[in-house]
């Protein structure tokens, strides 16, 4: 109650905004007149199969290959628009909806942006938020076929929700459609997250929005029925819900999280207790400790900040929903939101520390994020034709110094795979070995190859390349060889590096609820906190990533943790180092 209670306020009190808005300008959210008419709204009628595909289906990650980006080109939003165009096109083909290709043409002249590589498709369109209405990426066989997926966009406007199809009939592409009862779901892209594997992120949105019948939909389904849909549409066995954040009035994750890889989760962050913080906290330990990525390891969390706006406000406290999380992974180019500086070199950084070799570009997006969206939610990715398909866990830290360090990938291409290398090297300023992967088994395409064993204090930079038999060669990480794995070889017997002199941990519980973690580091640490009992039992892992140098906080709550002594371990690539702590 108290989430509707919030969004029809958010809704009264921009009413007057609203007023001023022009239909060229929509914003994320649903407006007042919006509200009044949907329950009268007629939805597109669906031209693409309504049935799911036979074959086994696999939905594609965005980090993946992609093959084009998709934009709605609005009044009012050019300027920001082309930003996204200027970068995009040199990564893959941009189509872009308009009325009059002639005039984004134009446009993008003027400010000195090459139109080769764009395409248009000429039509009206009610607004640019594109992510949320736009198709989905579904291959058949992991990598044989690609199909486009669509549903139910959960506004009623219905230019956009009838534009998958124009598309799909552009390019040949055949779509499937979840738009009829009894499999009609009610669905936004900006809350659908995959990682290629079977797995999607939402939050409780789509429970909610599907829970009854509205004028989008015509049969009421349970939470099985909307698994059972993802998974006959889009090949989903994992859909992990989260609660909806109390200040986020449109309940997209991708507002406040992303996928960065398979086993990766960005997680915007609050200063302890402000704004949504607190339930993104709850959402994250519901996550790390209910699930596993692809590869049976828990998540790792890179984290990165939600700023207040210039002024010191927060969505709280009626700030802009400022967020780097809603950034757009174009095969080798990642594009990044920013507002200014004080905390835009903070997030640009992470995202190049946890991404190596990516090219990171900033795009002002303050003309946009009044509307609650801005890159991630004005983009949307279409997969490749011919995908093959890298996929690999990242080696981690070791103390082994005395046999090689096995490479396991998954290697996947319609036409089977010839070879594959892994690529090494130990010091970034000499040209990269390579070592031979074979097929270890057929079942799981598994390949399989061997980085020769090191000496202590060695970092190992690594990529992985293959060929299939067709042909055609691919990269993990995409940007290779400017990008790579990267991990540490330390000495079993000096494993302690940590001094009070560069590293020191302090707990603190401001409530009965809340403990918060301060670590002060002198380095970029790759970090793993876990809370432990007096008899050195895991209790809970609570952060799993990258601590970035400097002075950081992390909150986790007490839940079900009794009173008593427990110790934070906090484990790193330069040691380790144990705190204890008193639960009251």
């Amino acid at each position: 109650m108290k989430r509707y209670l919030f969004v029809f306020t958010l809704v009264i009190c921009t009413l007057q905004l609203f007023s001023q808005i022009t239909e060229e300008q929509l914003p994320n959210y649903s407006t007042a007149k919006e509200i009044s008419e949907l329950p009268n709204y007629v939805k597109p009628v669906p031209k693409g199969i309504i049935t799911p595909p036979v074959s086994p289906i696999r939905s594609a990650a965005e980090w993946e290959e992609m093959q084009a980006v998709l934009i709605s080109w609005k009044t009012g939003y050019e300027l920001f628009l082309s930003e996204i165009i200027r970068y995009a096109r040199e990564e893959a083909k941009v189509y872009i909806y308009c009325s009059d290709s002639n005039t984004v043409k134009t446009y993008l002249t003027n400010h000195s942006i090459s139109t080769t590589n764009t395409y248009y498709i000429k039509t009206s369109m009610n607004s640019v938020w594109i992510r949320d209405f736009g198709p989905n990426n579904i291959y058949t066989n992991d990598v044989d076929s690609l199909y486009l997926v669509d549903w139910v966009y959960n506004r009623n406007r219905p230019l956009d929700d009838a534009s998958p199809s124009l598309y799909a009939t552009r390019v040949g592409l055949p779509l499937y459609q979840c738009t009829t009862a009894p499999t009609d779901l009610v669905a936004t892209g900006g809350n659908f997250m995959s990682d290629g594997f079977g797995t999607a992120f939402s939050s409780h949105l789509i429970l909610d929005e599907n829970a009854t019948v509205t004028a989008y939909n015509s049969t009421p389904k349970t939470e099985t029925d909307i698994n059972n849909i993802a998974n006959d549409f889009l090949g989903i066995t994992t859909y992990i819900k989260m609660e909806t954040l109390p200040y986020d009035g449109i309940h997209h994750i991708d507002m406040h999280m992303k996928l960065l890889d398979e086993e990766t989760l960005l997680i915007g962050q609050y200063p302890a207790g402000i704004s949504d913080g607190p339930q993104i906290e709850t959402n994250l330990n519901y996550v790390l400790n209910n699930f596993n990525s692809v590869f049976g390891t828990s998540y790792k969390v890179v984290r990165i900040p939600m700023p207040p706006t210039t002024g010191g406000l927060y969505p709280s406290t009626g700030g802009n929903y400022l967020t780097y999380t809603n950034s757009l992974i174009i095969n080798k180019t990642v594009l990044v939101p920013t507002y200014y500086t004080q905390y835009d070199t903070t997030a640009l950084r992470i995202y190049r520390q946890a991404m190596p070799g990516y090219r990171v570009v900033g795009i002002n997006s303050n003309s946009i994020i009044p509307q609650s969206g801005t890159i991630h939610c004005t983009s949307h990715e279409i997969g490749a034709q011919n995908p093959l398909l890298i996929s690999h866990q990242a080696l981690p830290n070791t103390d082994n110094i005395i046999t090689n360090y096995q490479v396991n990938a998954t290697i996947i291409h319609k036409s089977g795979i010839s070879s594959a290398l892994v690529y090494y090297r130990t010091d970034t300023t000499q040209p990269y070995l390579s070592a031979p992967m074979l097929l270890t088994n057929a079942t799981t395409n598994t390949w399989t190859g061997e980085i020769p064993v090191q000496v202590s204090g060695t970092y190992v930079y690594y990529y992985i390349y293959a060929q299939s038999i067709s042909g055609k060669t691919q990269v993990r990480p995409m940007p290779a060889p400017l990008g790579w794995w990267r991990f540490r070889v330390y000495n079993p017997t000096n494993v302690y590096e940590l001094s009070v002199t560069n590293f020191n941990v302090n707990i603190f519980s401001s409530n009965n609820e809340n403990y918060n973690i301060v670590i002060r580091s002198c380095y970029d640490l790759d970090t793993k906190i876990s809370i432990l009992s007096t008899d050195g039992k895991k209790i809970r892992e609570v952060y799993s990533g990258l601590w970035a140098k400097g002075t950081n906080e992390i909150v986790f709550e007490k839940n079900n943790i009794a009173q008593g002594l427990y110790f934070v371990k906090v484990e790193t690539n330069r040691g380790t180092q144990v705190t204890k702590f008193i639960v009251k």
